[in-house]
């Protein structure tokens, strides 16, 4: 079975490896140190540091693996890699939008869905918002498929992350 692809652009995959890396090198060593401490207090049927601290240990190396296998399996977009075609919205551009209803101007980043962050403005490429986006370029209307109805939006400006 193969492993699914994570879309990343390289300052995503930077963020992903800063974060094993401290997992790896400094996380488990004061969670090890915790769990050395708890295990000194003696008890453990009903020590709660000891449990929190396991509880920690097994929380840091579930997320050391999630993060080898993202890296492992990261396909990382560079500025144009995916279209050939100057203006046409891909994973990695910067996209100016109107909401032609609100006359209200936004602007997103589309990214793959590990470095997905809306309170930042980087949407996912799986998003309704980002699936609607893809293809596209500057100057067209898009409709997008939204709990709260249909929301037209012109594509306004559309560049390279």
């Amino acid at each position: 079975m193969s492993e699914q692809a994570v879309i990343l652009t390289r300052e995503g995959l930077k963020q992903l490896e800063e974060e094993l890396e401290y997992l790896r090198a400094v996380k488990r060593q004061e969670v090890a140190e915790r769990l050395k401490e708890a295990i000194a207090l003696g008890d453990l049927s009903e020590n709660s540091e000891y449990d929190d601290a396991k509880n920690e240990q097994a929380f840091t190396e579930g997320r050391i693996l999630e993060l080898e296998k993202m890296v492992h399996n990261a396909v990382v977009i560079e500025d144009g890699d995916m279209a050939n075609q100057e203006g046409i919205i891909v994973v990695g551009s910067i996209v100016q939008v109107r909401d032609i209803e609100l006359d209200e101007v936004d602007e997103y980043r589309l990214v793959g869905t590990v470095e997905a962050d809306p309170m930042n403005n980087r949407i996912s490429n799986e998003s309704p918002v980002g699936r609607a986006l893809l293809g596209h370029k500057a100057g067209e209307i898009i409709e997008v498929e939204a709990p709260v109805g249909v929301i037209k939006l012109e594509i306004i400006e559309v560049s390279r992350g």
